[in-house]
């Protein structure tokens, strides 16, 4: 008698390691080549054929039973970041803001400037009255917006023509130090959880399904502009019957959600999202013994949203681990990681 394999389980410790290596490897939407090749030399070191779309993304899919179901789970590996818009007279740079967040939550940040000759250029994000010492209560009432952030690059120049010497342009990418760390507690405090969280949580789901046939045929779809609203508009499998967006889950006052669980989503800035899916993942996180919390976002939209505004025919639904201050410096914890790839494997199972 034959003996089927036992499912592989989740690997941790690998997932997390993954996630520490995307998250130091900037990708600002725009600027996502080399997060997108880390993930295609992993995909390679597990044997798993992928494919790069001509906008810049990147799927793969595990096959299942014969006559499966096919899931397409969606992430995205862009990131909040800017450009330069401005060489200002003094040598430092104005910024054009890449994604939705609000200035102060950038303030005093490393950034590194990619040149287009492929050189970095360091520097750190003040605004233009940041001495106390100089201007007094001027810089507590200082509203933080794009006129007064600039960035005060780690080089000598204090001049338009020394700063350009540089190499630096108008129009080059500039990314946010993410000062990634995982705690002994098991907490992972880093900038761009949204969504590098998610991905590393899809290549771990990966190695779980090989080797034995899930349930549904799985597709996995990386997008790289989803900060700006149109991540996965184009892409999605064709084949796709239901479409799951796995994003993080915004964890604050009035809602459920928590940095120690995956949620379910049921409605975000773009509506309600499919009530039946939603059920099915409710079916799913019930028989995997897991505490699925159930939130809305009033000030959130998804690559599920995406792919429905560009005419996606399949349900949608949105899930994704708990992470905590979304779009400044995030927190979240191994738990929620665990539970979402949990919640993942046993839907499609």
């Amino acid at each position: 008698m034959t003996v089927s394999p036992a499912p592989a389980v989740f690997d941790l410790p690998y997932t997390t390691d993954l996630l520490l290596r995307l998250l130091d490897t900037p990708s600002p939407t725009g600027f996502t080549d080399a997060a997108v090749r880390l993930l295609e030399g992993e995909l390679d070191a597990l044997g798993v054929p992928h494919r790069r779309s001509k906008k810049g993304a990147l799927t793969w899919e595990v096959a299942g039973t014969a006559g499966a179901p096919h899931t397409t789970f969606s992430g995205h590996v862009d990131t909040l970041g800017a450009m330069v818009k401005e060489i200002k007279e003094c040598g430092r740079l104005r910024l054009a803001m890449l994604g939705g967040y609000d200035w102060a939550t950038i303030e005093g940040e490393y950034v590194r400037v990619h040149t287009q000759a492929g050189g970095v250029v360091t520097g750190t994000v003040v605004n233009t009255r940041q001495s106390t010492h100089v201007h007094g209560s001027a810089l507590r009432d200082l509203k933080r917006e794009q006129a007064v952030m600039e960035v005060r690059l780690d080089a000598r120049t204090s001049s338009d023509a020394q700063t350009r010497a540089l190499g630096i342009e108008v129009g080059d990418f500039v990314s946010l130090d993410p000062r990634a760390e995982l705690t002994d507690a098991g907490y992972l405090k880093s900038r761009h959880l949204d969504n590098k969280a998610a991905v590393a949580v899809f290549v771990g789901v990966t190695r779980a399904l090989l080797g034995t046939p899930p349930a549904h045929t799985v597709a996995f779809h990386v997008t790289t502009y989803e900060e700006v609203g149109h991540g996965a508009a184009t892409g999605i499998p064709p084949r796709t019957d239901e479409l799951i967006a796995v994003d993080m889950a915004a964890v604050g006052e009035g809602q459920t959600s928590s940095e120690h669980h995956v949620t379910l989503c049921v409605a975000d800035s773009g509506g309600p999202y499919d009530h039946a899916l939603g059920n099915r993942l409710r079916e799913a996180a019930r028989r995997a013994g897991l505490d699925l919390k159930v939130d809305l976002y009033p000030y959130y939209s998804s690559d599920g949203t995406a792919a429905w505004r560009a005419g996606g025919d399949y349900p949608v639904a949105l899930i994704g681990p708990g992470v905590d201050a979304s779009h400044a410096y995030e927190r979240t914890h191994t738990d929620a990681l665990r539970a979402t790839a949990a919640l993942m494997l046993a839907h499609v199972r």
